[in-house]
């Protein structure tokens, strides 16, 4: 395996370089696997809420920290290519945090600020940073606001200069990108892009989202799918239990991917 300080600039790279990244987000090894093995696979990245899902726990940090972190470590022992790690919003102590994912082969992270008071969201950043640089371990942080998810402000426009207040902290923090969910249009990513810089937006697509092919051409520097590549597994396997139930039959060209 190349080593982890490779791993974690090759990210890094990946973040600044001109063209869209897309991480498929992963929730076990044998996808992690089954996305890694592809051609156009750069980096993995894990949903916190598929980990969550696969183990029987509700999202939201209600799964412990150590199960969470043993599956990243399970995820980034199947591949070479770098894995961020979605770690909710640090478990408590972000830098303590980000520390135990260093230990498990992660050179990336999601970090949520739940719209926190914005000083402690700015600190967990802060902390999460100089964690990573006291592990002398090249790091992408992926610092996120909850800004759309959340109905703590009323207009869009207000929302926008929020997240872009929230964001612009956290790049000046030491943050690599600042990760936006939420179902943006068009008008909101070119905002967000405009008070944020080129290449330095991160965010999810969800049906009906933008293209890939658009997001590039808006300046967004990296776009992942969160639970949604598990629901899109759970739905085959729903659809192809319910054919068998009717009296059908395996789907043809189901590839034996494990």
């Amino acid at each position: 395996m190349t080593s982890i300080q490779d791993r974690g600039t090759e990210l890094r790279r990946l973040h600044d370089a001109p063209e869209l990244l897309q991480v498929i987000n992963v929730w076990d090894a044998i996808s992690a696997r089954t996305v890694a093995d592809l051609p156009d696979t750069r980096a993995l990245a894990t949903a916190s809420h598929s980990i969550a899902a696969t183990l029987g726990y509700e999202d939201g940090e209600n799964i412990p920290l150590d199960l969470m972190l043993d599956m990243i470590g399970r995820i980034v022992a199947t591949t070479d290519l770098p894995v961020s790690a979605d770690l909710e919003s640090g478990y408590g102590d972000a830098g303590e945090t980000i520390r135990r994912a260093i230990g498990v082969g992660a050179v990336g992270a999601n970090l949520e600020d739940r719209m926190r008071p914005f000083e402690e969201a700015v600190g967990a950043v802060r902390a999460a940073v100089r964690a990573a640089e006291s592990e002398g371990v090249p790091f992408a942080l992926n610092a996120r606001t909850d800004v759309y998810l959340r109905d703590s402000l009323p207009t869009d426009e207000e929302k926008a200069e929020e997240a872009i207040r929230r964001g612009r902290a956290f790049l000046d923090e030491g943050a690599t990108c600042v990760f936006v969910p939420g179902k943006l249009d068009e008008h909101t990513v070119e905002r967000l892009v405009g008070g944020l810089g080129a290449r330095r937006l991160s965010v999810i697509a969800v049906p009906g989202s933008l293209t890939p092919a658009r997001l590039q051409e808006l300046g967004v520097a990296r776009v992942s799918y969160g639970p949604w590549t598990q629901r899109v597994a759970l739905t085959a396997l729903r659809e192809t239990a319910l054919e068998l139930y009717a009296g059908g039959a395996l789907p043809l060209g189901t590839q034996p991917l494990n």
